[in-house]
């Protein structure tokens, strides 16, 4: 753990990309116990400065030498910068939290998602893994359910927003749909659509349109997002076994992250059990009022801390199923929110 101390300096990693703002809002909402707060980022970020608690704070330039004094690294700058990095950090003496996917199947390093398995945070090197925004929102429902019976199978599609592929792919989005603004559409297929030029991040138009895939494909025809699902909440969940699959769709919201789950569970879980169980679990917030369509949607979870789930059922194609709708904001409970409580953890625990 962390030394204990009244306040601790305090590194963030990638502080100008869009986890790294989440991290400076959450860090100065939650007032976390901060002495030095120190921005590093790449080279194209120097001089820029940071907002934090009515000052801006200079970016400095991330080398090898950044973590001097530091007791807990914050960072969310991508896996190769993670790699590089982070090593560094912890001779330096830093403790840290990792939201990229450097880390997460290093079985040397926690994955964590503090409702879940805080105990796992006691057993870190100096590196703790955050898991895939993704997965850290579906494994709250399941966990809940979990502590009343095993888990026999998962299937999940995901609907995830373009947040959640960077700040350049949420103006993406937004350029097109500006550009298809006020056009007559009717029936007209082209009419529809934007210029090649236009499509840049993305592999597809995602105004208007469903990618049907997120990250690269795998030699399963899974994709990496895919299976980042899998493995990780078989890791979080110490279920190495758990037979689940997912399939992930890009969707053109802005924020949050939305998920059909379907569970089969070891013995019969009622609606009203199952909704009992969710809501006296951590960090999960029911909306379920069918006759009052009151259900959570991405536009009313962002920039919300809870995971929300909704349209309960028991699955009538299965014995022992049960159908859920669960979301979340990507870049809070998803990515910056589960990274701090977990640096929250370390300093109380």
């Amino acid at each position: 753990m962390v030394t204990k101390k009244e306040k601790y300096n305090v590194a963030i990693m990638g502080a100008t990309g869009a986890v790294g703002k989440q991290f400076l809002n959450i860090l100065e909402e939650r007032n976390f116990p901060i002495d030095e707060l120190r921005p590093l980022a790449s080279e194209r970020s120097k001089d820029r400065t940071v907002a934090f608690r009515g000052k801006n704070l200079k970016v400095q330039v991330l080398t090898e030498n950044s973590f001097g004094g530091i007791d807990i690294v914050l960072a969310s700058a991508g896996a190769a910068r993670s790699k590089e990095f982070l090593p560094h950090a912890v001779d330096s003496g830093a403790v840290c939290v990792d939201n990229s996917s450097a880390f997460r199947m290093d079985e040397n390093v926690p994955l964590v998602v503090p409702e879940v398995n805080p105990e796992e945070i006691e057993t870190h090197k100096g590196i703790i893994a955050n898991p895939n925004c993704s997965t850290i929102q579906m494994v709250l429902p399941i966990a809940a359910i979990k502590k009343e019976t095993s888990i026999k199978r998962v299937v999940v599609t995901t609907f995830q927003s373009v947040s959640g592929a960077g700040l350049q792919n949420i103006l993406e989005l937004e350029n097109q749909v500006m550009a298809l603004c006020g056009k007559e559409t009717h029936f007209a297929l082209e009419k529809h659509t934007v210029p090649p030029g236009m499509v840049d991040k993305f592999s597809h138009q995602i105004a208007y349109n469903l990618i049907p895939h997120i990250d690269v494909f795998k030699e399963n025809f899974y994709t990496k997002e895919e299976m980042k699902m899998v493995e990780e909440t078989r890791k979080i969940l110490g279920v190495p076994d758990l037979a689940l699959t997912a399939t992930c769709v890009r969707v053109p919201v802005y924020y949050a992250h939305s998920e059909s789950v379907n569970i089969e569970t070891e013995k019969k879980i009622t609606r009203d059990k199952a909704l009992d169980l969710m809501r006296n679990f951590p960090g999960i917030c029911v909306i379920d009022d069918p006759a009052n369509s009151d259900y959570p949607m991405p536009i009313s979870a962002e920039g919300k801390d809870n995971v929300f789930v909704g349209r309960v059922r028991e699955d009538e194609s299965l014995a022992n199923g049960l159908n859920m709708w669960v979301v979340a904001d990507n870049l809070r409970k998803g990515a910056a929110l589960n990274a701090i409580q977990i640096a929250e953890c370390l300093i109380t625990g």
